[in-house]
Formats: structure tokens, sequence, C-alpha cells
């Protein structure tokens, strides 16, 4: 008999909410994952500039879910963009809590050209960028700009299920992520 695992996800995006459901059945395959997607604030912009703020996004959004959903595992992603020394990129934040810990996870960085960073910065949402830019239609709930840059190679999907991969190694190794000395 197999025991449901219950796992609320702070978006509906169907990339995301597939991303927890895969990682949650890998790490738990004798469970039935119920993993549902919610609308969960982020209170942040709906394009993140800088990791503070698309940290911030990704815990306000599970902090939500927490508060008005039950749930064995509460998830959230948030992608953000960022100039660094070396140049522009995107890259998302996980966080993972299970109302004992809450664990905070971060994608690599994907490089972006400047002309498309430039345009977060006047406003714009880097799925809507990417959408002029290829001439494609809602791509931030298909591959994303990770698709379309990586010519498929890497999706948005991949890259928050390695995210969520490594973040999950606290959950399965409580003693020893709780020593200090």
């Amino acid at each position: 008999m197999l025991y449901s695992l219950k796992i609320i996800v702070g978006s509906k995006n169907p990339v995301k909410i597939n991303a927890a459901k895969h990682i949650f059945a890998m790490y738990f395959p004798e469970h039935e994952i119920d993993c549902q997607g919610v609308d969960a604030p982020s209170n942040v912009p709906d394009q993140p500039i800088g990791e503070e703020e698309t940290r911030v996004g990704a815990q306000n959004r599970v902090n939500y879910c927490k508060e008005h959903y039950q749930a064995h595992y509460y998830v959230a992603m948030e992608g953000g963009a960022e100039q660094f020394s070396y140049g522009a990129a995107t890259f998302a934040y996980v966080v993972i809590d299970n109302a004992l810990n809450q664990v905070v996870g971060r994608s690599s960085n994907l490089p972006l050209p400047q002309v498309l960073y430039n345009a977060l910065l006047n406003g714009e949402e880097l799925g809507d960028v990417m959408d002029k830019a290829f001439n494609t239609t809602n791509v931030k709930q298909k591959g994303g700009a990770i698709g379309l840059l990586t010519n498929n190679h890497a999706t948005r999907e991949s890259t928050y299920t390695q995210a969520l991969t490594l973040a999950m190694a606290p959950f399965l190794h409580v003693d020893l992520y709780s020593q200090t000395n």
C-alpha cells in the first residue's frame, strides 16, 4: 500500500509543479505523490532583480503556503536575474519546507545577453522578453529562457529539478545537517 505524500507548490506554473513532483517521486518512490500548485504571492516584483530579491520571493511563497495549506512539504521556485561582475545572468532560488526545516537552494547561472537583461531593468519580465526575441508564446510555462538559449539542451524544468535535488540533502540527512561541531 502506497502512502500519500502531499506537496504544495507556490505556483500554478506546470513547469514548477512538474519539477517538484519529479523530485519527490525520485526521493520517495514508496509514496504516492500528491503535488498541487497554488497561487502564492512572492511580494517581490514580477521580475526579481538580484539574488536577495529572488530568494526572498521564493521564501515568501513557501511561507504563504505554510500559512494557508496543510501538506508534508511546501516548495517554491523564483527566477531572477542580476548583473554580475562577469556579465548578466538569470538563475532561480528554490525553497523547500517541511514545517521542521526550511532549506534554500539555488540553480546555476545562465548567461543572459546584455540587451535582454537591459529590458528586465526597464520593467519587463524575462518570459515576455524571450517571447519577443524568439517569436514564441508563453515560453515561461515551457522550456523558458534556458531552453531557448541552450537550444533545448537544458530547460527551465531541468534547472529547477537540479536545484531541488540538491536542496533535498538536509531533509535526507537531518542528523548530519543539525550538527554544529
